[in-house]
């Protein structure tokens, strides 16, 4: 692996969803995630998270430190397993379950595990992850951390019945012609992600350059790889990147973001596409020293 990222990192995503369901909450028949309170429409960490991870797997196809730890591959205690049997230096299978419950920590056997999982997988690497499990490999903190997304303005989630022409059992097939079900869609959102890069974390896991500039090449394009009828349309519509010159940073985060300024038009009641919204980026409050991208 090439060095850490050494300098602080923000950066924010806008993105849009035509006529779907960009994150369904499956306490709520998986309808569209609304603040009650507000109207806005919301998308989970998690949700954002997986987009990248699903990106990566499908660019990288699992090359030697790019696969995916929180993947339905292999059960996690099979890859922690992994982990110990390279520390120990012997097979998976003369493993004793009492040498690998407890996570050796702050000594030179644990932080041999965890660089073994962050060299391993992409993920552990760039979000962190708990591998306390019944073998354990510990806790890091990963550098990349993701905002809830949330839309500009509130969004109306439109329940829409269709029918479908194919029939289940013998009996549904005697007496119907179609059955009913049920979908759910956001007509038109436009939603903020915002997330940071730690470089102390960096540090930590490995976190390379050449993996944020994945991260960023992810934001971009993670949604032209991941789409479904339930999704409808999801596009990555702008992506701007604040790079600090040193670990610590220049300005705090809210100043940061704050550059960035997203209004629907005065002109327009229901927005229904991204060009009904200004969208500006003044940096004239931010030392020079920050180098801000627009993609």
């Amino acid at each position: 692996m090439t060095e850490p990222l050494k300098n602080r990192v923000e950066f924010s995503i806008l993105m849009e969803v035509i006529n779907g369901n960009p994150n369904g909450d499956p306490d709520n028949a998986n309808h569209a995630r609304v603040d009650d309170e507000t109207g806005l429409g919301i998308i989970s960490d998690v949700c954002t998270k997986r987009k990248i991870r699903n990106y990566v797997k499908t660019v990288k196809k699992e090359a030697d430190g790019y696969r995916i730890y929180i993947d339905n591959d292999e059960p996690l205690n099979e890859k922690h397993k992994a982990a110990w049997a390279q520390v120990k230096k012997i097979e998976k299978a003369k493993l004793k379950a009492k040498e690998i419950e407890i996570f050796p920590i702050g000594t030179e056997e644990g932080k041999a595990l965890q660089r073994f999982m962050a060299e391993q997988y992409f993920d552990i690497r760039t979000f962190g992850a708990v591998m306390s499990t019944a073998v354990n490999c510990g806790v890091l903190t990963g550098p990349v951390q993701i905002n809830f997304g949330r839309s500009i303005d509130p969004v109306t989630v439109q329940d829409l019945t269709i029918t479908r022409h194919a029939l289940t059992t013998e009996k549904d097939f005697a007496e119907k012609e179609n059955t009913m079900g049920a979908k759910n869609i956001i007509p038109y959102g436009l939603y903020r992600i915002d997330g940071y890069v730690s470089p102390g974390q960096a540090e930590k896991t490995g976190f390379s350059e050449e993996d944020f500039d994945l991260v960023i090449d992810a934001l971009q394009n993670m949604y032209e790889v991941d789409h479904s009828a339930q999704r409808g349309q999801l596009n990555s519509r702008k992506v701007v990147v604040y790079r600090h010159s040193s670990p610590l940073g220049e300005a705090p985060s809210w100043k940061v973001f704050d550059t960035l300024k997203v209004k629907k038009k005065d002109d327009i009641a229901y927005p229904r596409k991204f060009d009904d919204y200004d969208v500006t980026l003044d940096t004239s409050s931010l030392p020079e020293s920050i180098k801000v991208t627009e993609y």
